[in-house]
């Protein structure tokens, strides 16, 4: 779909803008870009059904913006964009991976040092040029090369979240070919991994060339077709990854789909049990000798070899086999599960939606409550709310949840807030202010890089506070672009358990924070967690499923989230 490169194009619009200090524009900019971002129905058809005009009625969407749509979906290209790249020719992209990196520097650093890209901010940082440039220093230059070996090794890789509408796109357009009987992602796309390197595509069909020859001449957005055989052909999409279709015998589906979506350890060790059962596993199938005794379907697979099928979020060779045989699998959270989302923000504090729009979609999706978590007073870039915007939201929430009871809507609003855990471990809001609300949420948001000890103390004293209830993203990470603050985990854990502080599940793509092994350690703590979205756009609510794979992939089971429970239950976790 147009729309995630639209999406793209705006959001650098917006970084370009704020790199001139012009108000207001970038915020508009960077709002459509939300919007579309996380839009399920492709803007190419909403103009064609309705113009402009239809563009417009898009939220976030003005007249300028909605032409600009226009244009790239007429000609490919935005000539305000393309004078903008003339103007500073630089790959912003590229620069703002690295963390600490913002428009305005990237700016400076080109006008001061020629840096247009990756390669040439590291050579500036080597050789010591940045430090001496007013206001950077010595340790925004050594920042910019630990931000630099960060991206380095992130390479190759690209968001689970941000390539799954390409993915699901593909998938659609191959299952509407008549010609194919099965089909399925596979590999690292099937287990829900946090990042892909390349996507794996399975198919059976009595027409394989038919169905190769579609692949390879009807997919949107194909930059290279890599090869192009009988039976398998890969591409790669403008979004800069690759896609391999393989077309195999429905005898062998089962074994291929087990093949190709195991990690490479977990099919080792499958194959050597299968192996001490006289028996070969391939991807081919199941064999004794020469005779084939399995492949059709991935549970004549593991029957075969004596095991029950694993859900393919833990095919990873982390304790997996060794509980199926012992007939100790985990019951682990199912994709419709939650009840509500808690961690959604409004246009109170610069959301795109009302509470009003974030309920009704969250109606839509099944939910039976969403909570509003806006940011607290001390995040000034997010128009953080301060005590009295706190108690004249909870105004608008009761008279909300009031319409829906005489609607007889089984549905209810829930009042939070994000609050800011200060450097001493303080809350940004007053423990009078915050008693008031159905349950609080902090995080921290400033200071990141403070000491190992000094992060896991900050984060005990937030969790002591009779008020705080969930503490966001707890670790801080945003994948691809910034590691882990240093915390002493099992401390922070330990504290969790003892105060009766629940740790969030953040489902945001380039977050999933808390990552799988920390959902692992929490659980076998003792721990409850809670998956949320941190929707910013109502469509961002869309995100549950990356927390939920997530989740699945930390081992976690239905009784261990929190919002898998009505309300009544629910609240009973909050102090």
């Amino acid at each position: 779909m147009a729309n995630q490169e639209l999406a793209k194009i705006f959001y650098e619009i917006a970084d370009r803008l704020a790199s001139e200090d012009v108000e207001f524009k970038p915020y508009a900019y960077q709002r459509a870009a939300v919007t579309l971002e996380t839009l399920e129905e492709d803007v190419k058809e909403i103009y064609e059904r309705g113009g402009e005009r239809a563009l417009k009625e898009i939220p976030g969407v003005g007249e300028s913006i909605a032409q600009k749509i226009e244009e790239y979906l007429k000609t490919g290209k935005i000539k305000y964009y393309e004078k903008m790249k003339k103007k500073l020719p630089i790959n912003l992209e590229e620069l703002l991976k690295v963390e600490g990196m913002g428009p305005r520097k990237a700016k400076v650093l080109y006008q001061k040092l020629g840096v247009r890209d990756l390669k040439s901010l590291e050579r500036a940082a080597k050789t010591h040029k940045i430090a001496s440039l007013p206001g950077f220093g010595e340790k925004t230059e050594k920042n910019i090369l630990e931000g630099i070996a960060f991206v380095k090794r992130s390479k190759g890789r690209f968001l689970l979240g941000y390539i799954m509408p390409t993915v699901e796109e593909i998938v659609g357009r191959l299952r509407e070919l008549r010609e194919i009987q099965n089909l399925s992602v596979a590999g690292s796309v099937k287990r829900m991994q946090e990042t892909i390197g390349d996507v794996d595509i399975l198919a059976t069909s009595k027409d394989p060339k038919k169905v190769i020859e579609f692949f390879t001449a009807k997919m949107p957005g194909i930059v290279k077709i890599w090869g192009k055989g009988p039976t398998k052909a890969s591409i790669r999409v403008k979004e800069g990854f690759d896609i391999d279709l393989r077309v195999v015998p429905e005898k062998s589906y089962g074994s291929a789909l087990q093949y190709f979506t195991g990690s490479k350890e977990h099919n080792i060790k499958t194959r050597k049990i299968a192996i001490t059962k006289g028996l070969k596993l391939n991807e081919y199938g199941v064999f004794r000798g020469s005779k084939m005794v399995a492949g059709k379907t991935e549970e004549d697979v593991y029957r075969a070899i004596g095991l029950p099928v694993m859900p393919p979020e833990i095919r990873t060779d982390e304790g997996e086999i060794e509980a199926a045989m012992a007939g100790k699998l985990p019951h682990l959270i199912g994709y419709s599960d939650i009840k509500g989302d808690l961690h959604c923000h409004s246009k109170w504090d610069g959301g795109l939606n009302s509470i009003e729009e974030l309920a009704e979609s969250a109606m839509q999706m099944g939910y039976e409550y969403i909570g509003i978590s806006d940011h607290t007073k001390f995040l000034h870039i997010e128009h953080g709310l301060d005590e009295k915007k706190l108690s004249r939201q909870r105004k608008e929430i009761y008279e909300l949840n009031a319409r829906f009871k005489t609607q007889n809507k089984k549905f209810r609003i829930l009042q939070g807030c994000e609050a800011n855990i200060m450097p001493d471990g303080s809350i940004d809001i007053a423990d009078d202010a915050l008693a008031k609300l159905d349950y609080v949420i902090a995080g921290v948001h400033s200071q990141m890089k403070m000491p190992k000890e000094k992060m896991t103390e900050r984060i005990i004293k937030a969790m002591k506070n009779p008020n705080v209830d969930i503490i966001s993203h707890p670790t801080g990470r945003l994948i691809q672009k910034r590691d882990e603050y240093q915390i002493d985990f099992e401390r922070i854990l330990k504290a969790a358990k003892e105060t009766g502080t629940i740790l969030e599940i953040d489902s945001f793509p380039d977050r999933l924070d808390l990552k799988d092994a920390n959902i692992r350690a929490a659980k076998e703590a003792g721990v409850k967690m809670v998956i949320n979205t941190d929707t910013h756009a109502k469509d961002q609510m869309n995100f549950m499923k990356y927390g939920i794979a997530q989740a699945r992939r930390g081992w976690a089971e239905k009784e261990d989230i929190i919002n898998t429970r009505p309300v009544e239950g629910l609240l009973k976790f909050f102090k």
